[in-house]
């Protein structure tokens, strides 16, 4: 049995201010929320593919309170297929009403989802639910019987229009289509954990506006170069200046035992 958490009503009410509502008025838009641990030197993990665990028991407990306040929870395909997360709340007492949807983003079919992955075994044994898998494929190409094993666990594909970008000439998928499909899947709220590439897509200006709430915690510890760094592409002024890529304003610092978990909005773009 996973192991549960505990999160006290007044770290609670400290970040309640950083959340989506509680109730979403009708016609409203998706609340994005982008979280992550981090180190001293911005890294994510040691190395590519290989999971790093960061967080202290405090500041992990806050992010399965996160999970229990949004709808779904978002990662990139690398992500799963490093980690096999379960991608559910674990704090004490949450039932299914508090376990967010999974969400991958997964434009080339990279995971075929098979009953021993964890986040399907967790959906079969009531403690999350089945993924929403993004992707840029037709339905032409998606795999029977990865699609069935979706379904079977209450889950299933979206596809989405995606294009070429940057020198890999990967898919990749205008957020705002990404949100927009979520919303209309009945999803209010989601919270974007990673991995790296996710997150520093979502930090471009392009999408400053998209995302409602940002909440890093800081772990006390160096990891050294050639982990994964959050840090977006470069941006430059109309004189090819280089400038901020982003800045975060409403700032406040909450110490989570030894982290420092840092929450604010970012700044529309100059």
């Amino acid at each position: 049995m996973a192991e549960s958490f505990t999160f006290s009503a007044d770290k609670a009410a400290l970040l309640e201010p950083r959340l989506p509502p509680t109730v979403t008025p009708p016609g409203s838009g998706i609340f994005v929320t982008a979280t992550f641990t981090t180190s001293l030197d911005s890294s994510l993990t040691l190395t590519p593919g290989v999971h790093t665990h960061l967080s202290g028991p405090e500041s992990y407990a806050m992010t399965h309170y996160l999970r229990s306040r949004h709808a779904a929870i978002l990662v990139g395909v690398s992500t799963l297929l490093a980690d096999d997360p379960a991608l559910n709340c674990r704090i004490a007492g949450a039932g299914l009403a508090q376990q967010p949807r999974p969400v991958v983003v997964d434009p080339h079919l990279r995971w075929t989802p098979r009953l021993t992955d964890k986040v399907l075994a967790t959906c079969r044994r009531g403690a999350g639910r089945a993924p929403l898998v993004v992707t840029a494929a037709v339905a032409s190409d998606i795999p029977e019987a990865a699609s069935r094993v979706l379904k079977e666990h209450g889950g299933k594909y979206i596809q989405i229009a995606a294009k070429p970008t940057g020198p890999d000439g990967r898919m990749r998928f205008d957020w705002n289509d990404v949100f927009a499909s979520l919303r209309s899947e009945g999803i209010a709220s989601v919270m974007v954990e990673g991995g790296g590439k996710i997150l520093n897509s979502l930090l471009d200006p392009a999408y400053h506006g998209s995302v409602d709430s940002v909440i890093v915690t800081i772990a006390p510890t160096w990891l050294g170069q050639g982990g994964v760094v959050v840090s977006p592409a470069r941006v430059h002024d109309a004189s090819g200046s280089p400038v901020a890529a982003a800045r975060l304003k409403d700032v406040s610092w909450h110490p989570f035992g030894d982290d420092i978990v840092l929450c604010g909005k970012l700044q529309a773009p100059q």
